[in-house]
């Protein structure tokens, strides 16, 4: 039809469609907003009340007939929410002055097109808001999508609205922006006065609607379609063998596992294994095979080690990722060579003809640890760019760091911090100042001197238009507040300067800028933890991530494990990736007994159901749960609500009481470390369940799921499907090394309560004194004895 005859006919038709699209989307409001998003009016009601929207609620502008109407789009394929909170909002937005905004970014999948789009909003404005002059705006990708009338009947109230985004304006990388509009009287007024604000929760949800695409079945495009960086959600990707008791094949597996995993960074993986070459009903999935299943698998004869993409063979949508070999050491190189090399890999299979072996790491040099034996510059974590700030109301520089966990501070002083940064002078007196905080406590404030204010007025004079002042101090943090993972965040907090009656206006002009050059030197401490240390295990994967490529590390399975016990292994080398952003190529995977006697190893044993085949390290664990028998220690740390954080840990160790023994038929779990009975000072962690559902409990408890309300801790730890409860916390064996005074130190302080740290010159001179009195001493009396005789 051509376009001229198609706009005729489109008159008469396009009011009754209208017509029936309002009278449909207000059929639709009544009834439940779970359902896939379309193209209903945006509703607002109270949030504590399930009335519909208000009368005079708005609704969607009449479209000019003359224009042609969006086709109508495909049905969706699936649908999801995501909270504001997941697409980075970690507190509410709150929107102050006459034209006061913030936004979240959020990505679309490279294989979806989004169809529909609906933002579920939580929100409040004030009550002197001028409803004829004020709105809040939500844009998408800087055009405007939705206005929101601010009505006096419901403001100072929580609200609910659902709004339909067009998908026209929703692209590959997005930015979702409210935007406050707000007036509270007709004459002159404060563009910032505190009665200007509207908030809106970060609980609020946007709602996709998507229909799925087809990539192509190409390895040049790796990682996608398995894991995309544009997804905020967590990865799950199904793993598939044709048989899961292969040490070769496990060991294959924890290699793509740990690579997925430190692609997915903060999102999570999750990895459900089967057996028997059982692909999912949808979706996508990575496949291992050896030998004569990789005919199974749809890929040709075998000619050595093999990367290959192919497609699900119950999902015309869905993608393979295979990994095969003809024998053990081709699989391995395979999936060595994916995880290391997958940039250069093209077409829709490659045969790998050459792997050189992989270079030997060093201990604490994993990718995302901030280096412990050098100053380390801001500039090697951030770029330029997320090191500047503009405006009064900027977000804060925020600095990620990932410290290795086992950096000893006791008597140790506080991580130094060469701090240099810009900002722009203001004119006046002003009380602005640089804010520092370390996960989200204040730590100290910096003023930012006004021109008026500055010591030395020449340096303002040299300054040319427009350019930022620069500032060097010397500052210092808690070595407490960055072990792990942290984030140390510089806020510049700009006093807005009022000009009078009718002269206020916002010109935003003020910048602040972290520079790149800035340091922080964590070289003066050593590597040293007691151990157990549950927390560590579960925040950074420590001591098993000591060596970044997992090299020192044995996982032992039973002799035929289920396919839930490969799961939690799955979603451990996941974790261990995140932690070090490094594939775990130096694994090892062993079965059984036998597999236990691993010598100078760091082990992880996984197990569930009866576990005869650990009854020779019964003496040396804290508990184990086999089937309906059940024992475990116990200690005081049953009533505390958390353990005490204390430079010293030996203060807040809790030693077991008693042991508990009982039969039951429920499903329950353990994380317990303990020293290897095989090679003293090597670590091990045993995470056992009782069946082998049980072991959902463990991939909850690892990934660190928001429902429990702590993680885990001590050396003993018991998990459930509502709660993680720490058993014992006692320490046993310690790992890394002390120089040897601060050994000494360290032994003496667990007899001398208070004992002062030796590194003030008058500690050394006081016990070099006390010495030297004690060595007197000796003297005098072996020569009473001499001259008795």
């Amino acid at each position: 039809m051509k376009k001229s005859t198609w706009s005729m006919q489109s008159r008469w038709l396009w009011a009754p469609m209208l017509m029936l699209a309002l009278a449909s989307g207000s059929v639709q409001a009544q009834g439940s907003t779970s359902g896939a998003p379309a193209g209903a009016p945006a509703q607002e009601r109270p949030a504590d009340d399930g009335g519909v929207a208000p009368a005079d609620a708005a609704v969607p502008p009449a479209a000019d007939a003359g224009l042609l109407p969006e086709a109508p789009a495909a049905a969706p394929d699936y649908q999801y929410k995501l909270s504001l909170e997941q697409l980075g909002a970690r507190f509410p937005l709150n929107l102050r002055g006459v034209d006061g905004s913030d936004d979240v970014p959020f990505s679309i999948r490279a294989d979806e097109l989004v169809t529909a789009a609906r933002l579920n909003l939580t929100y409040a404005y004030s009550p002197a808001l001028l409803s004829d002059l004020s709105h809040i705006n939500v844009l998408v990708n800087n055009q405007v999508a939705y206005s929101i009338p601010v009505p006096k009947d419901t403001a100072g109230r929580s609200l609910l609205r659902s709004i339909d985004l067009p998908p026209r304006l929703i692209t590959e990388f997005n930015h979702l922006r409210l935007q406050l509009i707000g007036h509270y009287t007709l004459d002159c007024e404060d563009p910032l006065h505190s009665s200007l604000w509207a908030n809106v929760s970060n609980q609020s949800q946007l709602e996709l609607a998507v229909q799925r695409l087809s990539l192509p079945e190409d390895l040049s495009i790796l990682p996608l379609p398995f894991y995309d960086r544009r997804d905020t959600r967590r990865l799950v990707l199904p793993f598939v063998f044709a048989s899961g008791r292969d040490a070769a094949v496990l060991r294959s597996a924890g290699m793509v596992a740990s690579w997925f995993g430190a692609l997915a960074e903060y999102r999570g993986a999750e990895f459900p294994a089967s057996f028997d070459l059982r692909y999912p009903d949808k979706g996508n999935a990575v496949v291992f095979v050896k030998g004569q299943a990789a005919g199974m698998a749809g890929l040709d004869k075998l000619t050595g080690p093999t990367v290959a993409v192919a497609t699900n063979p119950n999902d015309a949508n869905g993608r393979l990722l295979v990994v095969a070999g003809r024998s053990d050491e081709e699989l391995v190189q395979a999936a060595q060579a994916l995880v290391t090399g997958s940039k250069a890999l093209v077409g829709r299979q490659a045969v790998i003809t050459q792997l050189d072996p992989l270079a030997a790491r060093k201990p604490y040099d994993a990718p995302r640890w901030i280096p412990s034996d050098r100053p380390v510059k801001f500039g090697e974590i951030l770029s330029g760019a997320d090191l500047d700030v503009a405006g009064y109301d900027s977000a804060p520089v925020r600095l990620p760091l990932r410290v290795a966990p086992d950096l000893f501070g006791w008597h140790e002083g506080p991580v130094p911090i060469d701090l240099r940064y810009r900002y722009t002078p203001q004119t006046g007196s002003v009380n602005s100042s640089l804010l520092i905080s370390a996960r989200d406590q204040f730590l100290k404030s910096y003023p930012l001197l006004s021109i008026d204010q500055l010591a030395d007025k020449s340096v303002a004079d040299t300054l040319g238009e427009g350019e930022m002042l620069p500032v060097e101090v010397r500052t210092t943090v808690p070595l407490a507040r960055l072990v792990a993972k942290s984030e140390l965040e510089f806020k510049f907090m700009y006093d807005y300067i009022k000009e009078g009656q009718c002269r206020d206006i916002i010109i935003d002009n003020v910048r602040g800028r972290i520079e790149p050059e800035s340091s922080l030197d964590l070289s003066q401490y050593p590597h040293f933890m007691p151990m157990p240390n549950l927390a560590a295990f579960s925040g950074s994967g420590f001591p098993y991530t000591r060596m970044a490529d997992l090299s020192e590390t044995a996982v032992v399975l039973a002799d035929r494990p289920t396919e839930a016990d490969v799961g939690t292994y799955l979603v451990l080398m996941g974790r261990f990736g995140e932690s070090t952003g490094l594939p775990g190529t130096g694994v090892q995977v062993a079965f059984g007994a036998a597999g236990l006697q691993q010598a100078d190893k760091d082990i992880v044993v996984i197990a569930s159901g009866q576990q005869a085949w650990l009854e020779g390290w019964v003496k040396s664990m804290p508990a184990l749960v086999a089937g309906q028998g059940k024992h475990a220690d116990t200690s005081d740390q049953v009533y505390k609500s958390h353990l005490w954080p204390t430079p010293d840990p030996r203060e807040s160790q809790d030693a077991p009481r008693t042991d508990l023994a009982y039969s039951s038929e429920g499903v329950e779990t353990i994380f317990a470390g303990f020293e290897s009975p095989v090679t003293s000072g090597r670590s091990v962690v045993l995470i056992a369940s009782s069946a082998p559902e049980g072991q959902a409990y463990a991939v909850s408890a690892l990934l660190d799921e928001s429902d429990y309300e702590q993680g885990l801790s001590g050396s003993l730890a018991a998990v459930d499907a509502h709660k993680i409860s720490p058993l014992v916390n006692q320490y046993t064996y310690s790992v890394g090394e002390l120089g040897w005074w601060r050994r000494i130190e360290w032994t003496l302080a667990r007899y001398w309560n208070g004992l002062p740290a030796f590194g003030r010159i008058w500690d050394w001179v006081g016990v070099l004194l006390l010495v030297i009195l004690a060595l007197a001493l000796w003297r005098m009396m072996r020569r009473r004895p001499a001259a008795a005789d």
